[in-house]
């Protein structure tokens, strides 16, 4: 009887976190600019917690396909990520490290039940977008959010490398 309860505690407890694991989606416009020369923007996808330090790197966009690896020589460009989180870490980093993008909305949704958010508490945080270009600019954009509590999306927007950034618990 004692080892039937256990088992029944642990499958309620099994069932329970998983009933409040939440997803982060979040969309980022990359604009099309008009440019003499234009390369496709690394970008930096973060999460930081109330006191601005790094809580978690969920996407990191580079050139990961570039010969010998040239590709993560520009990660640091990215200064206000490379600072927090980037520096310590390796790459291609398993589930985060990803190809450059397009013009357009990106879109992309971060599982809370598993990888970086799986460690988050419930609570208040910032997304951070930010973002550097070859022979281009560099910017970054905040959005605060409640994480564990869904609601509506939240949306900033950036000026030069940025469109709208957009972010949804659900």
């Amino acid at each position: 009887m004692k080892r039937s309860l256990t088992l029944l505690t642990f499958a309620g407890a099994a069932v329970a976190s998983s009933a409040t694991a939440a997803d982060l989606a979040v969309t980022v416009e990359v604009p099309r600019l008009t440019v003499a020369e234009y390369h496709k923007p690394y970008v930096a996808i973060w999460v930081e917690a109330p006191d601005a330090s790094a809580a978690a790197t969920l996407a990191v966009w580079y050139d990961a396909d570039s010969k010998e690896d040239h590709g993560t020589k520009w990660l640091k460009d990215m200064r206000q990520w490379w600072r927090k989180a980037g520096r310590s870490m390796s790459f291609p980093a398993d589930g985060i490290s990803g190809a450059t993008r397009a013009p357009g909305p990106q879109k992309a949704v971060f599982s809370g039940a598993k990888g970086p958010l799986s460690k988050l508490a419930p609570g208040q945080y910032t997304l951070v977008v930010e973002a550097a270009r070859e022979v281009g600019g560099h910017e970054a954009v905040r959005v605060p959010f409640i994480w564990g509590k869904p609601g509506k999306p939240a949306t900033a927007k950036g000026t030069a490398e940025l469109g709208a950034v957009t972010v949804a618990v659900k």
